[in-house]
């Protein structure tokens, strides 16, 4: 099955909310959508004795806002408890969000179950800066606690999309700095980092994947053969197919039907039964093979019809999110494209097939009856 859908609430939705945003998308004849994580600051704050102490962040309403998690200190660590049924403690702090993705933590469940009445698969996707390659345990308290920030952004990100019952969480993990530590550096504090987050997304038993996104600029983490590795190398990762990030980096690659059927192919043999979670739009970069910006599918070097071939040769199963600044008119427009190369196909193989019939008639009416 190809699933459409926008990355972010459809422009044309007039309530901004998740629920409106479930419904427009649904409205649209599309199939999925991608929540942005835009603003996932977070701060403890005291637990109010009457109303939250004794209570799980699943019992609190609108009231206390988004709770989407408890900070505890235990044997002289301060640790977060991501567990929504954790009954809150006296000495704890709350994690409250104020940008949350609905009104309180409970509003997930009943937003989750409104999706899949809909037929709308659900995705999350961290803010687009991430520094997953900064040392947690670092001396330089910026440093590490810069890390800690987005080691804990993605946790968060997991628990709400599980709540929500959703597919996938998406996630960049961070640039080279050079001037910081060395790249074999960078690239080691994401290798722990994300080890550490796998090890705990099994362990409290989360039901959405982790992707890990191919990123359009040079000096990114993020290349094909760098997130396969990753996925090669800790258990449980999913590699994501940006095609604007891909197109960019690589200079302009994908060219013809051919081209895309072997990149989905590659990441496909990832992805099993879930299947490929692809993100498209047009790209203008430059020539080191940089990413400069987004654009509409219409303006650019990427021909979506080569994609639309590729798709109906193969019959994926994928998620295809529109991240061009078009948002929810070009997914539809991207199914669209896709339907009408499907509809061609199929009446040129029923013509095919006619003729072959004709033909195979037109011999056994000229074999000589046998006596």
């Amino acid at each position: 099955m190809i699933r459409y859908g926008p990355a972010g609430i459809p422009l044309s939705c007039k309530g901004r909310t998740l629920k409106d945003g479930i419904e427009d998308v649904h409205n649209l004849a599309l199939t999925a959508l991608e929540i942005q994580m835009v603003r996932p600051k977070t701060y403890p704050d005291a637990p109010d004795e009457d109303f939250e102490v004794g209570k799980t962040i699943k019992d609190l309403d609108a009231e206390s806002g988004f709770v989407v998690g408890i900070e505890r200190e235990v044997d002289g660590m301060v640790d977060i408890i991501y567990d929504p049924d954790e009954i809150i403690e006296d000495e704890d702090n709350l994690v409250r969000m104020p940008a949350g993705v609905a009104a309180c933590f409970n509003d997930l469940y009943p937003l989750g179950q409104m999706a899949k009445r809909h037929d709308v698969k659900l995705s999350l996707h961290t803010p687009y800066y991430m520094d997953l390659g900064s040392d947690m345990f670092s001396e330089n308290e910026e440093e590490a606690n810069l890390a800690n920030q987005y080691f804990e952004t993605v946790r968060q990100a997991g628990v709400i999309l599980d709540a929500l019952d959703g597919d996938i969480v998406v996630t960049n993990v961070g640039l080279y700095d050079d001037k910081k530590r060395s790249r074999e550096q960078t690239e080691e504090n994401i290798y722990n980092n994300l080890g550490n987050i796998m090890d705990w997304w099994t362990s409290v038993g989360l039901k959405p994947r982790l992707g890990i996104e191919v990123t359009g600029q040079q000096d990114v983490f993020g290349s094909t053969e760098q997130i396969f590795q990753l996925c090669d190398d800790i258990e449980g990762l999913t590699p994501v197919l940006n095609f604007p990030h891909y197109q960019a980096r690589t200079k302009g690659s994908l060219n013809t039907s051919s081209d895309f059927v072997d990149l989905i192919s590659e990441f496909a043999s990832f992805c099993g039964d879930k299947g490929v979670y692809a993100s498209f739009s047009n790209v203008e970069f430059d020539p080191e093979g940089n990413e400069k910006w987004l654009t509409p599918l219409k303006k650019g070097e990427i021909r979506f019809e080569r994609l639309a071939e590729a798709l109906a040769d193969l019959k994926p199963e994928i998620t295809l999110i529109s991240s061009s600044p078009l948002l929810e008119h070009d997914a539809v427009y991207m199914r669209t494209l896709t339907e009408r190369v499907l509809s061609k196909k199929a009446a040129k193989q029923l013509k095919e097939d006619k003729k072959k019939l004709e033909e195979q008639e037109a011999a056994a009416a000229e074999e000589p009856e046998s006596e």
